[in-house]
């Protein structure tokens, strides 16, 4: 799978509930990233080669999906922020240089 096809932009509230309802058949790789921040820039270079499907919210340009991932799982917002969701649920949850690809892979493993 090439890193352009693996991404998938979450833009709109049916892209998030259907990421959401995928988790109860698999686990999924959901990404928050800034465009105007070089951490989040990096960060995005490193998840580009965990070998899964990448579901990135661009808090720029979606910035009410941003909000709503906040209100559905209780985790404060940051760009970067990284979510392996399983069964609905956060099963590995980190933001800025805490995201660690390894550990994603192997939760999305699991």
């Amino acid at each position: 799978m090439s890193n352009l096809n693996k991404v998938r932009p979450i833009r709109t509230f049916d892209d998030l509930e259907i990421l959401f309802e995928q988790s109860h058949e698999h686990p999924v790789l959901l990404f928050k990233h800034s465009n105007s921040c070089g951490i989040s820039s990096h960060v995005l270079e490193m998840m580009l080669g965990i070998n899964a499907p990448l579901n990135v919210v661009v808090v720029q340009e979606a910035r009410a999906i941003s909000y709503a991932v906040f209100c559905l799982k209780k985790k404060r917002h940051h760009s970067p922020q990284a979510f392996v969701i399983r069964g609905g649920r956060p099963a590995y949850h980190a933001t800025h240089y805490s995201i660690d690809p390894d550990e994603i892979t192997e939760e999305l493993e699991r």
